[in-house]
């Protein structure tokens, strides 16, 4: 199970380098951004459809994944020992974004009561889509600066998942976390 994960994680940094793209500012008026696109090998509507759904969602992210898609409801990955992350939905046009209130992990505290502001954009190109993440609503402070730093690898890592589960197919997750993907 660790030599999955592990090989995923390698997968998944190495698909990524070509394509992810990092803008902080930390001019005040402007705020801070964190941005990161990928080229994910699948037409809009594939990937819309494993964005926005929950069938979807639990193929790449977690067996169990809520997408309550409607501006309030939940976009929300439950993952084996009770962590959750994700958020509630602000806003979504069909097949081109969907805005986030965004939690940041348990061990953010502050920055997960706060939140941010998680845009996701999905555009054609040929026959991939390009999606991007815009995440936005960043505080000062040393709280604010680990949150960041870490969703930007949490945040990379999760869109190179998605790029690998259109190059290898939905992900076996009892192969990953075995008996513990059916507990929930």
């Amino acid at each position: 199970m660790k030599v999955l994960l592990l090989a995923l994680l390698l997968f998944t940094t190495g698909a990524f380098a070509e394509s992810q793209e990092k803008v902080a500012s930390n001019d005040a008026s402007a705020g801070k951004s964190l941005i990161l696109t990928i080229t994910v090998p699948a037409s809009r509507t594939e990937v819309w459809k494993a964005f926005a759904t929950s069938e979807g969602l639990s193929t790449w992210l977690t067996p169990s994944a809520v997408v309550d898609l409607r501006p309030g409801g939940e976009w929300t990955a439950h993952y084996p020992g009770g962590k959750t992350g994700g958020g509630t939905i602000v806003s979504f046009v069909p097949e081109k974004e969907i805005v986030i209130s965004a939690m940041a992990p348990e061990q953010f505290p502050i920055v997960r009561s706060t939140r941010t502001h998680a845009r996701f954009r999905f555009e054609s190109r040929g026959n991939s889509t390009i999606v991007e993440l815009e995440q936005t609503g960043w505080q000062q402070g040393e709280e604010w600066d680990k949150a960041y730093e870490y969703l930007f690898a949490g945040n990379a890592e999760l869109l190179a998942t998605l790029h690998h589960r259109f190059v290898n197919g939905p992900i076996d997750w009892v192969k990953v976390w075995g008996a513990a993907a059916n507990a929930h």
